[in-house]
């Protein structure tokens, strides 16, 4: 036994040693370009493919970061690791460590050679920084890696976040159209296109562990960027995927009932009017934060399945999490997600549905989409908006009314267009004398610790704000808005050369404040959204 052990550690100081240069994938199978790859639907995340392993590696914390073990290179056939991990596993003085970095090499980072100046202004900043976001056509890690290859470039978030996101993109593509950028602009649509033609939908990020969801639908609005740049015959080139994206958040349509009112995505209301919600397929604790749905399931004392759900269909929403999706409006535990309809999805399928019905070459079509659009807002306006507060919010469908949390999800109507004039003018109201604060807007109107709620703030959220409300000739809020979002992004700059993945408005006189991980280069979304409203002027 001691033989073996003294064998795993020769194997183990060999392969750190050959780590000096980037160690190789052992696999036979050549690396496979973008369009010859595995389909991406079929590949497993990490952990179907390490079982055990992957269970012991995320709750032993082996990593401070649960997304750095998924994010790892393999760099033997899985079920090579496995065999290896029973075998060593049965001794005695097995180390879980030393096995992870010999069978595993650390997630790819290129190398930029980038370093801050501090002689740059925050505008020369981000310009600069737009190749060092930049990650190649056809990256790979090979089979068993859980990256999904690509066939153009792409523009990554920044530090941890190594792969593109969804709805972090298209905010990413206001600044990018900003700068002048047409080709990179329509490399990230093409990307999405792509996705949506391999996966039938766009998942989170291209990544095997976000294939079971999506997130906010905002391709149609990047298709309007890329029309914007390059003409109106973008629309008729897309169009495909346009359909092809609503179709697969409108399955379920069909299998809902008076009985039976959630499937899917798709929500039948009281009236029978169809309206949509988050919802992820997989009903497992998320592959990249294995160990905090686990205890946050564990803490609830509920059905795993049911409860992991929950938490990834909050994953799906781009708030993870806040309040917004908690029963009681203060613990994860409580968490039910999927029993909320929510007016920020609900206005993006409307844009979608508009934009189908104003570019859709088919006169039917045009006139089928047209009436889905005006048969959304009419249902968005009946549920989603309450007279009381004088702002769109979710409805809980279970308990048949609205939750009472005011959130900046109740700006989107405004964002898209959908809004009268009345219901927009209240909205403008309830911005200005509640979620307007020195830095910017509040997510929320609590503080639950939670990243998406107050006293943060979010590049997306400032930014349709700030046009929703420009929208229905509410400028003077807007103007607020955008100066003081600006005015705290470069102070934080001016303090750690760096933009950040948000900011707390309510206290300005943190350095970088709002961070839940360590300062990064980047932040794709607050980079565009500066940038974007820099040209506002």
């Amino acid at each position: 036994m001691q033989n073996l052990y003294f064998s795993l550690l020769l194997f183990v100081g060999l392969l750190s040693a050959c780590r000096q240069e980037p160690a190789p994938t052992t696999s036979t199978a050549p690396a496979a370009a973008p369009t010859e790859t595995v389909v991406a639907k079929e590949r497993q995340a990490p952990d179907q493919l390490f079982g055990e392993l992957f269970r012991r590696v995320q709750m032993e914390r082996v990593f401070a970061d649960g997304k750095t073990f998924v994010d790892m290179v393999p760099q033997a056939p899985p079920e090579e690791i496995m065999a290896a991990y029973t075998k060593a596993s049965d001794l005695e003085t097995f180390a879980l460590k030393p096995f992870v970095e010999a069978y595993f090499a650390p997630p790819l980072q290129p190398e930029t050679g980038w370093t801050s100046d501090d002689q740059r202004s925050i505008t020369e900043h981000i310009n600069a920084l737009w190749p060092v976001l930049t990650r190649k056509a056809g990256a790979d890690e090979g089979a068993a890696g859980s990256l999904l290859p690509l066939p153009n470039d792409y523009i990554v978030p920044g530090g941890r976040f190594r792969e593109v996101y969804y709805w972090d993109s298209y905010f990413t593509l206001l600044g990018l159209q900003t700068a002048g950028k047409q080709q990179l602009v329509r490399n990230m649509v093409e990307n999405f296109a792509y996705l949506i033609d391999e996966v039938g939908h766009i998942p989170n990020g291209n990544r095997t562990y976000y294939l079971t969801r999506s997130q906010p639908p905002f391709f149609a609005l990047m298709v309007e960027v890329l029309a914007e740049m390059e003409g109106e015959e973008v629309y008729q080139e897309f169009m495909p995927q346009l359909l092809d994206e609503y179709d697969f958040w409108m399955k379920g349509t069909v299998a809902v009932t008076p009985t039976n009112t959630a499937v899917d995505h798709v929500v039948r209301m009281p009236d029978g009017s169809v309206l949509n919600r988050y919802y992820d397929a997989g009903d497992r604790p998320r592959a990249e934060s294995y160990r905090e749905d686990v205890l946050a399931i564990r803490e609830s004392g509920r059905d795993s399945q049911t409860v992991a759900r929950h938490l990834r269909s909050g994953a799906e929403s781009g708030w993870d999490y806040s309040a917004r999706w908690f029963a009681d409006g203060k613990n994860i535990s409580s968490i039910i997600t999927t029993d909320i309809v929510p007016p920020d999805l609900n206005s993006l399928l409307w844009k979608l549905e508009k934009i189908i019905a104003e570019k859709h070459v088919d006169p039917a079509e045009q006139r089928r989409f047209a009436d889905r659009a005006a048969a959304r807002a009419e249902a968005i306006h009946k549920y989603l908006y309450d007279e009381t507060t004088g702002f769109y919010q979710d409805y809980n469908r279970v308990k048949g009314s609205v939750t009472g949390y005011l959130t900046l999800a109740g700006v989107y109507p405004l964002f898209v267009g959908l809004a009268d004039n009345r219901r927009a003018a209240a909205v403008g109201d309830v911005i200005a004398e509640r979620f307007l604060a020195p830095g910017g807007v509040r997510t929320s109107l609590v503080n639950t610790g939670q990243q998406w709620d107050a006293p943060n703030g979010w590049a997306p959220l400032q930014w349709m704000t700030y046009q929703g409300l420009r929208n229905y000739g509410e400028n003077s809020v807007a103007r607020q808005i955008r100066d003081r979002w600006m005015a705290n992004n470069e102070r934080v700059y001016e303090n750690v050369r760096k933009l950040v993945e948000k900011y707390n408005v309510e206290d300005i006189t943190l350095e970088a404040g709002g961070g839940e991980y360590p300062v990064q280069d980047g932040f794709g979304w607050s980079n565009g959204v500066y940038l974007r409203l820099a040209a506002e002027e």
